[in-house]
């Protein structure tokens, strides 16, 4: 459910059975962030998330951890995506595209991304733990096709090296939010232009 949605702003509520999951942004922020999912890998990442895309961020999430970490943790890439995608509204004046690599340690990922309402996910990313902390690792692919598909954006990431498990999950969230941080900036020169010659964007 929708609570709220002006200009760059977005605040969505999302209940199932499985999970209760609350998303308030700012994509014109300064990086703010309050977030409490109960995993706290997902927390930290999110944190991440949000300080380097410049986006506030406010989370809230309880689910069903007591089966396991899957439905919270997709939940909160599928209300996070939402939002992003509400608080766009009709995409004028964004740059659209953005590439970045992220070094960190012996780790370097290149992230880059469309948002294209097209959305679509490759995931080049290997682990060899299954877990971190006590989250699995297979879930974050999961995080971020829930979150590509909902926000409406081409996205691919790809470890191109690295060795630390947590050094290359964590270079794919400062990835997303770097390329995020750009692509969906105003450029003055585009004014209140759609960045598509079809004049909308998406299929």
């Amino acid at each position: 459910m929708i609570e709220e949605s002006e200009g760059r702003v977005a605040t969505i509520e999302r209940k199932t059975k499985e999970t209760d999951i609350f998303v308030s942004l700012d994509l014109d922020g300064s990086g703010e962030y309050d977030v409490d999912t109960g995993i706290g890998f997902l927390d930290h990442m999110l944190e991440q998330l949000s300080r380097h895309s410049l986006i506030d961020l406010k989370v809230r999430a309880v689910g069903d951890l007591h089966i396991d970490f899957h439905h919270t943790t997709e939940d909160t890439g599928i209300v996070i995506g939402e939002a992003v995608r509400q608080a766009l509204g009709d995409f004028k004046g964004i740059r659209r595209y953005a590439s970045v690599m992220i070094p960190m340690d012996e780790t370097c990922t290149r992230v880059t991304l469309d948002v294209s309402q097209r959305p679509y996910l490759i995931w080049k990313v290997d682990f060899s733990r299954p877990k971190l902390g006590d989250m699995d690792t297979e879930l974050f692919k999961e995080w971020f096709q829930a979150f590509a598909q909902n926000a409406g954006i081409t996205l691919h990431i790809e470890n191109l090296y690295g060795e630390n498990n947590h050094h290359i999950v964590e270079s794919c969230f400062k990835g997303l939010a770097r390329a995020l941080r750009e692509a969906i900036e105003i450029d003055p020169r585009m004014a209140d232009r759609i960045p598509s010659t079809k004049g909308k964007l998406g299929i």
